[in-house]
């Protein structure tokens, strides 16, 4: 039989785990807890702090005196400033993946920081699916069903306290709780619209519908970020900045692991540490290209002994998992040596811990996607010091270098060839994963981020020095440079 199948059966009812034993970090931080109203996720106002980050001087050995220092300084500028995060969803994908460290981060360094999320019907987070999947590119129209599914549900979040006090600056992250800055701006008040998507302009331009949608809920903002300069959206008459996502080297999902915690999640999932295994590991997605890993996968395993392991779990603002998910488990059904891991949401530090230890495990990481926002499982990947092959899509060209840092994914008879090379080339591998964990240290780590989110909200609610920002000002805190392809 084949593990695919096998791995099916045990994810869908829950029969043959072995479970690990949890720490007394993980017990304290994963205890049921009730949550206050108004759909928050952390607030020492309300004390009410289910999770924590490490201090700044945890991060000093990583970052040295001078950005640390860059750091401090963002911080005191906005110490005595209330901010407010705003998204859709807890559970899955990398804005709250970002949060969970970046709220108590930043309430570490002074700046009273909280979190909420937004309520929505499955009929709301089906229409923000779609305008997701026509904002990156995907075929179809922004119908007026939609627009009223949307505007009922923002109506509704804007009478349910979902803003309880005077926050100063309050940070709205991706499409789903866009609309909410024209019911609840109030003057003096900063709002940040934060843009995690693989978004451009020719979809609106070929879809009126849909710009004026965009454009009309964009307005009352005060200033947009962006993950790169390509997604910055010129016609909107508001400030940009470019600002990469991170991630937490210190985190659970990140941390060095012992060998003995590897191989406690491989023998959790029946997996045969022995064999060379490729991974492809997120949210499961019609993005994601798992399609052509597979097909990789299958080239790659005619030359080579060697296992597939696609892992992710499901966002609860995203209702295509489950479909992706019941096709992968029908695609590779009779395919030996492949394993579908529906990993649980349910203990967050669990699901960052098996996640951290398949991908330690892994000789080769895979994320071809067709569009990208930015890629944290990349950026993750690169950080543990991994070969990485992904697409040259969206934002990916900004941490793979191809050909230092790691591949661009072209056909899968090429990327086999490109897998083989590195399986049977240890040395060759670890130079990739040398070069690919020294980038990713000076580029997209937690606390140099968080230092520019810091200093724009700064510049936003009190201009570039003593002046107003003009409305076309775009403003990089990473290196600008044009991709030499934007699209295929």
């Amino acid at each position: 039989m084949a593990l695919a199948v096998k791995a099916q059966n045990t994810n869908r009812k829950g029969n043959g785990k072995v479970k690990a034993k949890k720490t007394s970090q993980e017990i304290q931080a994963t205890e049921p807890v009730s949550p206050p109203a108004h759909g928050v996720i952390y607030s020492q106002r309300l004390n009410f702090c289910p999770f924590t980050a490490p201090p700044l001087k945890a991060y000093a050995s990583i970052l040295g005196s001078e950005r640390t220092e860059r750091l401090q300084r963002a911080a005191e500028r906005l110490k005595g400033r209330r901010v407010l995060e705003l998204n859709a969803t807890a559970q899955g994908g990398g804005v709250a993946e970002m949060l969970y460290s970046s709220v108590p981060f930043q309430n570490n360094l002074g700046v009273e920081t909280e979190w909420k999320v937004i309520s929505g019907n499955e009929k709301f987070f089906e229409c923000t699916k779609g305008l997701h999947n026509l904002l990156q590119g995907m075929k179809g129209t922004f119908t007026q069903d939609m627009e009223r599914a949307y505007y009922s549900t923002i109506a509704d979040c804007a009478c349910s306290d979902i803003i309880d006090r005077d926050s100063d600056i309050i940070m709205v992250n991706d499409p789903q709780p866009l609309g909410l800055a024209r019911h609840l701006k109030k003057q003096g008040k900063t709002w940040l619209w934060r843009c995690h998507i693989d978004i451009e302009e020719a979809p609106m331009d070929a879809n009126p519908g849909l710009w004026d949608f965009m454009s009309n809920w964009i307005k009352p903002y005060d200033a947009a970020i962006f993950s790169a300069a390509h997604y910055v959206v010129t016609r909107w008459p508001l400030p940009s900045f470019i600002i990469p996502p991170f991630i937490d080297p210190l985190s659970e999902k990140n941390r060095e692991l012992s060998q003995s915690e590897i191989d406690q999640v491989l023998t959790k999932y029946e997996i045969d540490a022995r064999i060379p295994i490729i991974a492809q590991i997120g949210r499961f997605d019609p993005w994601k290209g798992l399609d052509r890993t597979i097909a990789a996968f299958r080239h790659v395993r005619k030359e080579q002994k060697c296992q597939l392991i696609l892992a992710g779990g499901m966002a609860s603002d995203d209702p295509e998992g489950a479909r992706i998910l019941d096709q992968l488990y029908e695609d590779t059904k009779n395919d030996e040596d492949v394993h579908i891991l529906h990993l649980s949401l349910d203990n967050r530090l669990e699901n960052w811990g098996e996640v951290n230890a398949l991908q330690r495990s892994a000789s080769v990481i895979m994320q071809p996607s067709t569009r990208e926002g930015f890629g944290l499982v990349i950026t993750e990947a690169l950080w543990k010091a991994k070969p990485v092959i992904a697409a040259n899509v969206g934002a990916i060209p900004l941490q793979i270098r191809d050909g230092d840092t790691g591949y661009f994914y072209e056909t899968p008879q090429k990327t086999a060839l490109r897998v083989i090379n590195l399986l049977r080339n240890r040395k060759a591998a670890e130079a990739f994963g040398k070069r690919a964990k020294e980038y990713v240290g000076e580029h997209f780590l937690l606390p140099d981020r968080i230092a520019d989110y810091l200093m724009t909200m700064d510049m936003a609610m009190n201009g570039d020095g003593h002046r107003t920002m003009p409305s076309d000002s775009i403003i990089s805190f990473h290196p600008w440079f044009k991709m030499s392809k934007r699209r295929k």
